[in-house]
């Protein structure tokens, strides 16, 4: 079963916290066990000092141990060591925790026992100092006095006991094994179902966090993929509201970015098909006309109605071929195969020299810069430069008054290169300068079509300027006409 995304990120969040939680119930388990273990060993330590310090007074008294050990075995109720015996012979006679049963009386009728009298009850002697199960008493060389669990004192923590400054024996007591006693399991078992306690009620806050939190970060992401199959329904007009600063809004940012994008693309085709239509309609309409009007004896077929209909055949062509070459140009494969280092004013040079005859027949007189051109290269096409400079310069013969004057100059920085095409009139309307350079835009439609212009030129000239990294632009000129500037960056 694959999962989805909402799914794989509520089980990532409940993992993490699970680990977590096991994690921390582990660590605070451990550390208080140790804790409480060292607790306890601090404990007898402490006890085992002041034993020490009792046992070092009573052995002052008789510069032996014989009271000593009488009083040790009456207190813990074991027989001395005999001679012959080892004290690790003697280690099963009284348990540390549960000592072991009185033995059954052997009188069939018990008496009763008489109450004490007044006074210290009978029994071994009452003094400040008592003896755990788990403690040995050793000799100064460590052989044990009392019952131990082996003949040395291996695995015993030792005290000395000193005696006006020197040392008569060793206290030692067992290693710590864990608690034992019946109130330290059940502390111990207290804070055990305490940390469990506390990992469930975490483990659960985690869960009900996590679900709220997913919830919080996929709500983004479902936003995102409705508004993607809304796209793909091609309505361009959706958005998606951008509720933060962090990548999701970025991702909603760059979404509505993207959808203005394709909304105003679906424009630009449904304007061009538009255009495309109209410029292709009238054409064909005037062939259509013309040649039923031949077949209908209407109109004799005469060397001037064939020229009319040359004339609408080349328009139609020229539409075709402008269509081709926009789509060409647009390509950004053609433009990263065909660049190479290339003088623009050499290129701009020798096209102004094919069109010399046309302006001087036209009434347009030329006045270019001179300049050094020996140190100017850009990265371009040589072929689709002359193109560009010939689609400027059909223009200026097209729409500049005649007689008129061109004037070609051009700028050199240290990154770019600006050529200037300023013509003698007229100028164009100002709300007209920013669609100048749009697919099939006529200023003035009737006028721009007997002039054989396919709306397709200047357009042509933008992609070509944009596909090599340049700008193009057009302003018109106080007491003058219209300006074109071109911008190329200057390679090094």
């Amino acid at each position: 079963m694959q999962l989805k995304f909402r799914h794989k990120v509520f089980l990532a969040f409940i993992i993490n916290s699970l680990v977590i939680v096991c994690c921390m119930l582990l660590i605070v388990r451990y550390f208080a066990h140790h804790d409480f273990e060292d607790y306890v060993s601090k404990v007898e330590m402490e006890r085992l000092n002041e034993l020490a310090d009792s046992l070092g007074q009573k052995y002052q008294k008789s510069k032996n141990w014989d009271a000593v050990l009488t009083d040790w075995h009456q207190r813990l109720d074991i027989p001395p060591i005999g001679p012959g015996q080892h004290s690790g012979d003697f280690h099963h006679i009284a348990d540390p925790v549960f000592p072991p049963p009185a033995p059954p009386s052997m009188e069939r009728h018990p008496k009763k026992e008489e109450p004490p009298p007044y006074g210290d009850p009978p029994g071994p002697p009452q003094d400040s100092w008592n003896i755990p199960p788990h403690v040995s008493l050793f000799d100064a060389d460590k052989r044990p006095l009392t019952r131990t669990e082996s003949a040395s004192a291996d695995g015993y923590r030792l005290k000395p006991i000193m005696v006006e400054g020197q040392r008569v024996g060793w206290l030692g007591i067992r290693g710590f094994r864990g608690p034992t006693r019946p109130l330290d399991l059940e502390f111990i078992r207290n804070q055990s179902r305490t940390f469990y306690s506390t990992g469930g009620v975490a483990l659960m806050l985690a869960v009900l966090v996590t679900i709220v939190l997913s919830r919080h970060l996929l709500s983004p992401v479902k936003e995102l993929a409705k508004g993607t199959r809304a796209l793909t329904s091609r309505r361009f007009d959706t958005r998606i509201e951008v509720r933060s600063r962090d990548e999701f809004g970025q991702l909603a940012t760059d979404f509505n970015a993207m959808a203005q994008a394709l909304e105003k693309y679906e424009q630009m085709r449904r304007q061009w098909i538009a255009d495309i239509s109209h410029e292709l309609r009238t054409p064909l309409s005037i062939l259509r006309g013309e040649i039923e009007a031949m077949q209908d004896g209407v109109r004799s077929v005469t060397p001037s109605a064939l020229e009319s209909l040359h004339f609408e055949v080349l328009h139609v062509s020229r539409i075709v071929h402008d269509l081709h070459d926009l789509s060409l140009i647009e390509s950004r494969d053609f433009f990263d195969a065909e660049q190479t280092a290339v003088n623009p004013l050499e290129v701009l040079e020798e096209t102004l020299k094919s069109f010399k005859s046309r302006f001087e027949k036209r009434g347009i007189r030329i006045e270019a810069e001179k300049g050094d051109m020996k140190h100017v290269e850009i990265l371009a096409d040589p072929g689709r430069l002359t193109q560009l400079f010939s689609n400027l310069f059909m223009n200026t013969l097209r729409y500049a008054h005649a007689p008129g004057m061109l004037k070609i100059s051009h700028e050199l920085t240290s990154e770019s290169l600006y050529l200037h095409f300023e013509d003698s009139g007229p100028g164009v309307p100002e709300e007209s300068l920013d669609h100048l350079f749009d697919r099939l835009y006529r200023v003035d439609k009737a006028r721009s079509r007997d002039q054989g212009g396919s709306g397709l030129g200047l357009a042509i000239c933008k992609s070509i300027v944009e596909g090599f990294g340049g700008r193009i632009k057009a302003a018109n000129v106080p007491f003058s006409g219209l300006r074109i500037t071109i911008i190329f960056p200057v390679s090094g």
